[in-house]
């Protein structure tokens, strides 16, 4: 059913999470896992032109560094691989290349942000969520024991 599974990466901390449910998938299905990092170069318009290709580069490096990461880790575990780097809108360039790649299921990290922390950040995960004709699961790669009290806060749990 999932033959072909997507891992949007930013290299942070918490994608071995978000991987090792990638492969619980993978692994019963036989599936091809994709790695991608997407390098979102509206945040480096203002770079001046002197500087530009050489932090094109370390940008460029870091997302091949990202993408190897994943990629070890799914080769650990005997499935196939695939890295990728590309640049532009993160949410828009993941779900062109899943609708390019014939991609069966998104598999990408999220903190769990609220408040105006998201509404001025935005989200990548979710608007993924909401844009993608394709199934997207979300792995919370956050403060764990800080979410389970803000969401106990929330429904009024007292412990």
């Amino acid at each position: 059913m999932y033959d072909e599974i997507l891992i949007p990466t930013d290299g942070s901390s918490g994608m071995e999470q978000v991987t090792e449910q990638a492969l619980g998938i993978a692994e019963g299905s036989g599936g091809r896992v994709h790695s991608l990092y997407v390098v979102d170069e509206r945040a480096y318009m203002s770079v001046p032109d002197d500087a530009r290709d050489q932090v094109n580069a370390a940008l460029e490096s870091d997302g091949y560094d990202a993408t190897r990461a994943v990629a070890e880790q799914v080769t650990e575990a005997e499935c196939e691989a695939v890295q990728e780097v590309r640049w532009g809108d993160p949410a828009v360039v993941i779900i062109t290349y899943a609708m390019e790649n014939d991609i069966d299921l998104i598999v990408m990290g999220t903190r769990g942000k609220t408040g105006f922390e998201r509404y001025l950040l935005g989200s990548v995960a979710e608007k993924v969520v909401r844009l993608s004709p394709i199934p997207v699961l979300t792995v919370h790669i956050g403060d764990q024991k800080a979410l389970t009290e803000e969401i106990e806060q929330l429904i009024g749990l007292d412990r």
